[in-house]
């Protein structure tokens, strides 16, 4: 048995221990935000969000994350009510096919957790292991940025006053 807390949400699971954490999302716990791309580490598209770090969840076995919390794109709003980095997004036109979307969320986040107003060098820093091939980067660049602005408006917590770095 393996005990995951997903989404602020605890799940016991009778898994391998040494299942990637990608795998217990979507065939397990039927979240399917991340996504399956290379299952090497080398594509971003099934970055997840564990303790504040953006991780690659093809790679991490569940073993590896008990006691964690372990936030996927599901956790930061839903369709009726987008959360500030979704509604950025939407707002900006960021997505063309929305593969690789999800692990470019999940990576903005983890940094907009850090700092609601990252410089260009840490947001592309923080993108550096998402590849997209759609050509909306620098969409998904202002969609960052203008999440960073919401999250400082609502005051949400997880955003900084000011920069970092």
């Amino acid at each position: 048995m393996v005990s995951l807390t997903v989404n602020g949400n605890q799940h016991q699971l009778d898994v391998d221990p040494a299942t990637p954490l990608l795998y217990v999302l979507r065939d397990d716990l039927a979240l399917n935000g991340a996504k399956y791309g290379c299952g090497l580490g080398q594509c971003g598209s099934c970055t997840v969000v564990v303790d504040g770090e953006a991780v690659l969840s093809c790679m991490v076995p569940v073993m590896l994350l008990e006691g964690r919390e372990i936030t996927t794109i599901e956790g930061l709003g839903t369709i009726e009510k987008p959360g500030p980095l979704q509604q950025a997004f939407i707002e900006l036109q960021a997505a063309q096919c929305g593969y690789c979307i999800p692990g470019m969320m999940m990576s903005a986040h983890a940094l907009l957790r850090r700092s609601a107003r990252p410089s260009e060098e840490e947001l592309r820093e923080a993108l550096a292991t998402n590849l997209c091939r759609c050509g909306t980067h620098m969409r998904i660049l202002a969609a960052i940025r203008r999440a960073g602005e919401l999250m400082q408006a609502a005051s949400l917590p997880g955003a900084d006053e000011g920069r970092t770095g």
